[in-house]
């Protein structure tokens, strides 16, 4: 009898999970058939597709650039006027799970002296050297006794940054100071703000866009400034203290071929009168072309086919695909705009800048 029980006990067992057809089944508390309805197939969820582990499959390339004024010094009779310019560039590469891959930090310090006369006094022909550049010579060892040069520091942070979202760096990295927290890792190498650089990072993060990059690729970044459209005041016009800066975040593959290409420009201006006195408002925000967008006004006052910001899209989207040599090598017009015919619909300005950050991101 004792044995019999057991049969039955087994075959019903059997068939309880018999009733989940198709459903593995190891334990019956993971049955998810209808209480009482084991006989009835239930309806089985929408299958989804997971996120791709991290280190596999595409990623997104973001860049940031962001500029302030704040140290901008109108001419005195004991002190020259300053136009001085503190740009912030970020590129990273984020996978599908929110996550960063790589991450590079560079930054641009530049000035522009002029007098109460309203003349330029620098030299604005002059090469002008980002902070990652300059390395030892930016000097914050040796004339502010540092524990590493700023580059070191911002190359600290960017590591840091890798293997983690935007929220679990802001939560890691910096305390309610802006500072790395006593006695973290982090504080060992980075002892300078980091406030504003973890922020720059979640703006790239959040600017980063689906351009063809896959996971393993190199992230670079390019950023070319130069100070040579600035002119001294006159009594018929103002003087402008002008800082160009243009950057592109670009990946390669291990073949060397670009995978994606982000490109963007920033034009600070400092404006001043025959005095020296600045007449910019320091406090509002320096947008770069990218953000202008239509504001740009390269349609609306010139004319053009398509706004700079369609224009470098269009521009970093033919060369994808393409080795920094093709690039170098493309047909230009008479006027150094690209010569291929499909390209030419979309991008009529000169192409040379953009030449130029490709060959220098291939470094």
């Amino acid at each position: 009898m004792k044995k019999l029980s057991l049969l039955l006990s087994l075959a019903l067992l059997v068939s309880l999970f018999a009733g989940c057809a198709g459903t593995p089944v190891i334990y019956y508390s993971d049955c998810t058939c209808p209480v009482g309805s084991h006989d009835v197939q239930p309806t089985q969820p929408a299958p989804t597709t997971p996120p791709a582990p991290v280190g596999e499959g595409a990623v997104k390339t973001g860049l940031y650039i962001g500029t302030s004024l704040g140290d901008t010094k109108s001419a005195a009779a004991d002190a020259a006027g300053d136009a001085a310019y503190d740009v912030t560039v970020v590129a990273v590469t984020v996978d599908a799970n929110g996550v960063i891959t790589a991450c590079t930090i560079d930054s641009v310090k530049a000035n522009v002296a002029f007098d109460t006369t309203g003349a330029i006094t620098s030299d604005i022909t002059a090469p002008v050297l980002t902070k990652n550049e300059l390395g030892a010579d930016y000097g914050m060892v040796a004339w502010g006794g540092a524990i590493a040069e700023w580059d070191a520091q911002a190359a600290a942070l960017a590591a840091f940054a890798v293997g983690k979202t935007a929220e679990e760096l802001r939560s890691g990295a910096i305390d309610e100071t802006g500072y790395a927290p006593e006695g973290s890792d982090l504080k060992t190498s980075a002892t300078i703000y980091l406030g504003g650089y973890v922020a720059a990072i979640e703006a790239a993060v959040a600017n980063a866009k689906d351009l063809g990059a896959q996971a393993g690729d190199t992230l670079k970044l390019a950023v070319i400034p130069g100070l040579g459209d600035s002119t001294s005041a006159s009594a018929e016009k103002a003087g402008t203290a002008q800082l160009n800066v243009d950057v592109a975040a670009v990946t390669f593959n291990a073949e060397g071929v670009i995978s994606s290409c982000y490109i963007d420009s920033v034009q600070a201006k400092v404006n001043f009168d025959a005095t020296g006195a600045v007449t910019t408002d320091l406090s509002a925000p320096v947008k770069t072309k990218n953000e202008l967008g239509a504001d740009y006004g390269m349609v609306a006052w010139g004319g053009a086919v398509a706004e700079w910001d369609a224009q470098a899209a269009s521009f970093a989207a033919y060369v994808t695909g393409k080795t920094p040599a093709e690039v170098a090598g493309m047909a230009l017009n008479e006027k150094t705009g690209p010569a291929d015919a499909d390209l030419a619909t979309s991008v009529t300005i000169s192409v040379i800048g953009f030449q130029n950050l490709i060959a220098k991101a291939a470094k």
